[in-house]
C-alpha cells in the first residue's frame, strides 16, 4: 500500500512525481483517442435492442385501441403508450403525455411555456417578472442548468447530500416568491448516482413554496436503470404531491433513451390532469402529435414494466463490468493516496469523483493531452463553475472494457500528476 501523498517528504514527492510523469509521457506516446464525455449506450446495447426496428411490420398492426397510428391526431399520445409509462412510473395513464425521442425537449418546452405564457397557477408569464430564480442541486446535470440559464434565470446551487438535496436549505430558499422551481434527478442522480431517500422525497412533495406556480422538474431518467442488484422500487411523486396538497407542483419526465435506441426512443411528461389540460392547449398550437408509430413500436416491444425490467437486466450485464472497471482502478490507484473521494453507484450512467480542491481542471486537461476526452470540469454546476474545482464526471458506458481499462489508466495517472504538481509547486 502506497502512502498518502500528504505524508510524503519533499524528496519522496519529487521522486514520485518523476515516476508518474514518466508513465504519463508513455501514455501520451500511445496516441489514444477515447471519448468518455457523455453517457451514451454502447454499440452492444444498441445491437441488443435493434430488433425493435422490425417489431411493427404489418399494416394491420398499426391500429390500436381504435386509433390508426399512421394518421394525424392523438396530441397527447396513444393510450397504450400512456398505460406503459404509467406502469413503469407508478402514475396514472391520464397523467401522461407521450413525446418524441428526447425528454429534454419536453423539459425545455415546459420551462419555455412557463416563460412565455406562465403555468396553471401563474399570475403572469415569467418573462414579465423582474427576476426568476431556480434551485439547482449540484453536482447535477449540465443540460438542466443550461435550459434555465438560457432563459436568464438566476441559478442557485443547492449542495447534494447522500440522501438528496440539502432540504433544510431548500425549505429556506423557497420562502422567496422569486424562487420558481427546482431541478431533481431522484434516482441514480446525474452524476453522483445517489437515490433520494424516502424522507427527502416526502419533504419535497410536502413543500410549501411562496410562489404559487413553483415548478418541480422531476427528471426520472434512470427509473429502471440498475446495473447491480434487483430493481429498487420508487414512490410515485405525483401521488405524493397530490396527497400533500400540491397536485399541480410537479412535472415528471422519463424516456426510453437508455432502454431502447436513444436516437429513436419515446419520452413522457407526467403531470396532474389539470396541468395536462393547460399544457396540451398550448402544445396543440405547435404540433398535431409526436411519432405515434414509434410509440406503438415501443409498446409492442417493451410490453409492461415487468418485461422492461427483464430487458434492463440484459443492459446491466453489459454495464456492470464497466463500472466495476472504473471503481477497481479508483480503489487501487487513487484511494490510498488521499487525493479524491467518489460514490459507488448501483445504477445510472456515471461515477462522480470529487478530487482535492483545485485538481479537476488540470486533471481533465492532462487527460485530453493524453487522448481521453471527458465531461468538462465545472459542467456539473450552474454556469459551469465548480467553486472547488473538484468534481469530475466519469461516463463509462460507451467504450468497450478493454478501452475503458486504458482510459482509466490515463485518468488515474493524470489525477496523480495534477495532485503532485500542486503539492510540489
Amino acid at each position: 500500500m502506497c502512502a498518502a501523498y500528504k505524508n510524503l517528504s519533499p524528496a519522496a514527492l519529487k521522486e514520485t512525481y518523476d515516476v508518474v510523469k514518466a508513465h504519463f509521457d508513455a501514455l501520451k506516446e500511445k496516441a489514444l483517442k477515447l471519448n468518455m464525455a457523455r453517457g451514451k449506450p454502447a454499440k452492444a446495447q444498441l445491437d441488443m435492442v435493434s430488433d425493435i426496428l422490425t417489431v411493427l411490420s404489418d399494416p394491420a398492426d398499426c391500429v390500436v385501441d381504435g386509433v390508426d397510428v399512421r394518421n394525424y391526431g392523438e396530441l397527447s399520445g396513444i393510450m397504450a403508450a400512456k398505460r406503459l409509462f404509467a406502469d413503469i412510473l407508478g402514475c396514472k395513464p391520464e397523467e401522461c403525455f407521450i413525446g418524441g425521442n428526447a425528454s429534454l425537449t419536453l423539459m425545455y418546452d415546459t420551462i419555455s411555456k412557463a416563460y412565455t405564457h406562465g403555468l396553471l397557477h401563474s399570475e403572469k408569464p415569467w418573462c414579465k417578472l423582474d427576476k426568476v430564480k431556480f434551485l439547482c442541486p449540484a453536482p447535477g446535470y449540465d443540460r438542466h442548468f443550461k435550459i434555465t440559464e438560457s432563459f436568464g434565470f438566476e441559478l442557485i446551487t443547492v449542495p447534494m447530500t447522500p440522501t438528496g438535496p440539502d432540504m433544510d436549505l431548500v425549505e429556506a430558499l423557497i420562502k422567496d416568491p422569486a424562487v420558481k422551481g427546482m431541478w431533481c434527478v431522484p434516482k441514480y442522480s446525474n452524476p453522483d448516482g445517489i437515490i433520494y431517500s424516502d424522507e427527502t422525497i416526502h419533504r419535497i412533495a410536502a413543500m410549501k413554496p411562496a410562489a404559487p406556480d413553483f415548478l418541480l422538474m422531476w427528471d426520472n431518467a434512470y427509473c429502471v436503470h440498475e446495473f447491480e442488484g434487483e430493481f429498487v422500487p420508487f414512490e410515485d411523486i405525483l401521488t405524493l404531491c397530490r396527497e400533500a396538497g400540491n397536485p399541480d407542483m410537479v412535472f415528471e419526465f422519463a424516456s426510453t433513451s437508455k432502454i431502447t435506441l436513444p436516437g429513436a426512443g419515446v419520452s413522457v411528461m407526467a403531470a396532474s390532469v389539470d396541468n395536462q389540460a393547460y399544457m396540451q392547449k398550448l402544445i396543440s398550437i405547435q404540433t398535431i402529435s409526436y411519432d405515434k408509430v414509434n410509440a406503438l413500436r415501443h409498446v409492442l416491444y417493451l410490453k409492461d414494466r415487468a418485461h422492461t425490467l427483464e430487458l434492463m437486466k440484459k443492459h446491466a450485464a453489459i454495464m456492470a463490468p464497466k463500472f466495476q472497471c472504473v471503481l477497481r482502478w479508483l480503489d487501487t490507484e487513487i484511494a490510498p493516496l488521499g487525493i479524491a473521494e467518489w460514490q459507488k453507484p448501483k445504477g445510472g450512467y456515471f461515477v462522480s469523483v470529487n478530487t482535492a480542491h483545485g485538481l479537476a481542471k488540470r486533471t481533465l486537461a492532462l487527460c485530453k493531452e493524453a487522448g481521453v476526452v471527458m465531461t468538462g470540469a465545472g459542467a456539473t454546476f450552474p454556469y459551469g463553475i465548480d467553486p472547488n474545482d473538484s468534481n469530475i464526471r466519469i461516463a463509462p458506458s460507451l467504450p468497450p472494457v478493454e478501452e475503458l481499462e486504458q482510459a482509466m489508466d490515463v485518468f488515474c495517472t493524470c489525477l496523480k500528476l495534477a495532485a503532485l504538481e500542486q503539492l510540489t509547486a
